[in-house]
C-alpha cells in the first residue's frame, strides 16, 4: 500500500470524524434500528430500512476513513525548515497580477483539499507551479481557462 501525503491538521480532522461516527452516529443508528424493529414487520417498515441505509453509509465511512489514515504519511509542517521555500503543507499568499486580488492558499493532500477552505491539493497546477518557489517570486498557473501571474507575496509553517 503506497503512502499518502497528510498535514497533521487534516489527519486530526479525520480522526474528529471517525471517533464521532463511533461515538454518536454509530449507537444512535442501533438505536434507530431496534427501536424500528420493535415496530413488528420489518417487510414493509420504512423506519427500520431508512435505519439499515444509514447504518451502511456509516459503516462505509468508518471504514473509508480507518484505511484513509492507515495510508497516511502525516506531514507536521510547523516542523519544517524549508527555507521560506513554499512545499507540502505550507500556507501561501498570493497576489493575483491582472486583477490586484489577493488570495491564500494552504497546499495540502489529494483527501484534506477542500477549495471553500482555501485547502488546495498538491496535484493541482496551482500547487505545482508554487512549490519550491518563495515570497517575492512570480509564478505562471497554466490553468483551463487560460495562463494566470501570480506574486508570492508570503509563506507561512504554520
Amino acid at each position: 500500500m503506497s503512502t499518502v501525503p497528510m498535514t497533521a491538521k487534516g489527519a486530526e480532522r479525520l480522526r474528529e470524524e471517525l471517533s464521532r461516527l463511533k461515538a454518536v452516529d454509530r449507537p444512535r443508528i442501533i438505536q434507530a434500528i431496534a427501536e424500528a424493529r420493535a415496530h413488528g414487520d420489518l417487510k414493509e417498515n420504512a423506519e427500520y430500512h431508512a435505519a439499515k441505509e444509514q447504518q451502511g453509509f456509516c459503516e462505509g465511512r468508518i471504514a473509508e476513513l480507518e484505511s484513509q489514515l492507515s495510508a497516511a504519511q502525516i506531514i507536521d509542517v510547523t516542523k519544517l525548515n524549508a527555507g521560506g521555500k513554499v512545499v507540502f503543507g505550507t500556507t501561501v499568499d498570493l497576489l493575483e497580477l491582472e486583477t490586484e486580488k489577493q488570495v491564500t492558499y494552504q497546499i495540502v493532500g489529494d483527501l484534506e483539499a477542500d477549495i471553500s477552505q482555501h485547502r488546495i491539493s498538491i496535484s493541482s497546477p496551482i500547487a505545482r507551479a508554487l512549490i519550491g518557489k518563495e515570497a517575492g517570486d512570480e509564478v505562471i498557473v497554466k490553468a483551463p481557462g487560460g495562463d494566470k501571474e501570480y506574486e508570492i507575496v508570503a509563506v507561512h509553517y504554520v
